[in-house]
């Protein structure tokens, strides 16, 4: 069996070793990433591997999976001129989620707990309840009250077990994380757990390959926690390390005007959301981005300025018009999922060529409601 590497704080250097059901720094309670630092495999040398984002197995911590589902290798369709999207709704639970899940509940079966728990706006944790029943693992998921009933529906289908907390992300968030340090659990955090981020990074692995091995001008990503976003920053660093792309993307971050802390950092020009006078917030159509406090908002902020990008926020009314646009080319996509093309679909980006991920199924939340009069 493959050893798996140690994790480390990025804020203080604590290193956690391998194997153990430690979820967060020791010292500062952060999240942890993975020492692990990969060389991916040539484009030529892709060709008849498995049909899934294991294809990359070069690139992952654990090559050898037993869960999966068959995730990755999602549709790249042209928008426009010079913008594609990606299908990610097309993933086995219908959201992107899937390409961490399935590293979360390899990971699990590998460290045996007693249980899996989870917190989720409603994709994360139908992933999590997904590759658990896979993996024959007991989970639990804690969800805020508000998420989508449809969500709610297809995690309790899976076997999960779910827990309604009252209050909003953050509070389902905090429940999730008392609990994780309970004996024999393990967290399956998309936000604390670096493996997670390790199967986002596929996402970009497969931009690179279906685009011939490059990458476009610019990768516009939906940023809530960020955990598309830091993989993406993961993968362009692995691909240019190793030689096989010649510029790195700038990374444009997408957030609901309604919830956008990160974007208010970066526009006072933090490094970090503290210190910073937290805008407002409001309800938003985009619940699954709608992250008040993301743990990793210092990394964001950086894997954006380090691309050369920036940040772009979306109202509510340009997330129904993107949603319309886009069901009216035939993507029935939810309405989280639609940010980035709300985003740049009036001309943002100018002549630049970009991607944009379609992140969740339209079956999920439903048509988003008019606005009001």
């Amino acid at each position: 069996m493959t050893p798996l590497p140690d994790c480390y704080c990025p804020a203080d250097g604590t290193r956690v070793p391998a194997g153990t059901l430690t979820w967060c720094c020791p010292l500062c309670r952060g999240p942890l990433d993975l020492d692990f630092a990969p060389t991916p495999a040539a484009l030529k040398s892709l060709t008849g591997r498995v049909n899934s984002l294991w294809r990359y197995a070069e690139t992952l911590p654990l090559p050898t999976p037993t869960t999966t589902l068959g995730e990755g290798r999602t549709p790249l369709v042209e928008l426009r001129d010079g913008i594609s999207a990606k299908l990610d709704f097309l993933m086995p639970t219908l959201s992107f989620k899937d390409r961490g899940a399935v590293l979360l509940a390899e990971l699990a079966l590998r460290l045996n707990p007693g249980q899996v728990i989870a917190d989720s706006s409603g994709n994360a944790g139908t992933a999590i309840a997904a590759y658990c029943a896979r993996a024959r693992l007991p989970c639990t998921v804690y969800v805020p009250e508000g998420t989508s009933a449809k969500k709610l529906e297809q995690i309790q289908a899976h076997g999960a077990h779910v827990i309604l907390v009252d209050g909003n992300r953050a509070a389902a968030a905090a429940a999730a994380r008392e609990a994780a340090d309970a004996p024999g659990t393990f967290y399956a955090s998309h936000v604390y757990n670096p493996y997670f981020l390790h199967g986002t990074k596929t996402y970009v692995h497969e931009l690179w390959e279906d685009m011939g091995g490059r990458l476009p001008d610019v990768i516009v990503v939906p940023v809530g926690n960020g955990t598309l976003l830091l993989g993406a920053a993961l993968a362009v660093a692995e691909l240019h390390s190793a030689g096989l792309i010649d510029r790195r993307p700038a990374l444009y971050a997408v957030q609901a005007a309604a919830v956008a802390p990160l974007a208010h950092a970066w526009a006072e020009g933090a490094s970090d959301l503290t210190g910073t006078a937290p805008p407002p917030m409001s309800p938003t159509l985009a619940e699954g981005i709608a992250i008040p406090h993301p743990p990793r908002a210092r990394q964001i902020l950086r894997a954006v300025r380090d691309s050369g990008g920036t940040f772009l926020t979306v109202t509510e009314d340009q997330i129904r018009h993107a949603q319309r646009d886009l069901a009216s080319q035939g993507l029935y996509v939810e309405s989280t999922g639609v940010a980035c093309w709300a985003a740049v679909r009036e001309g943002a980006l100018g002549a630049r060529t970009a991607v944009v991920p379609l992140c969740g199924a339209g079956l999920k939340t439903g048509l988003a409601p008019a606005s009001p009069a």
